[in-house]
């Protein structure tokens, strides 16, 4: 399975960003897929994440109302939109998969793709 992470970049207080994670080498919909930051000198933590079946997606309490993610099962692409940015967005983000079913000898549980970092400047 790799993640390729992408959207970030620098934006004004109260904008708008679109992050996504185009996923490859996983031939099903039994994965969820999210995002966890890590804003500087900080510990990672969990941002958003959407399982499936496309049922209640979880959003970390700073974010709620501000984000939203999907997936495109097609295109096997994650999204998360993030509106009205605020400084304490800025954070290096890393898009995260996890197998749902009992993943095969090949495959382990959790994947994690590369940083993409956003900047949210005042």
């Amino acid at each position: 399975v790799q993640l390729q992470a992408s959207g970030g970049g620098l934006v004004q207080l109260g904008g708008s960003l679109t992050l996504s994670c185009a996923v490859s080498g996983f031939d099903s919909d039994d994965y969820a897929v999210g995002w966890f930051r890590q804003p500087p000198g900080k510990a990672r933590e969990g941002v958003a994440c959407i399982a499936g079946d496309e049922e209640s997606p979880w959003y970390t309490d700073p974010l709620k109302g501000r984000a939203t993610i999907s997936r495109d099962s097609a295109k096997n692409t994650a999204y998360l939109q993030m509106n009205n940015l605020k400084p304490e967005d800025t954070a290096d983000y890393y898009c995260w998969f996890r197998v749902t079913r009992t993943p095969t000898s090949a495959e382990q549980w959790d994947y994690w793709g590369q940083g993409t970092q956003v900047t949210v400047s005042s």
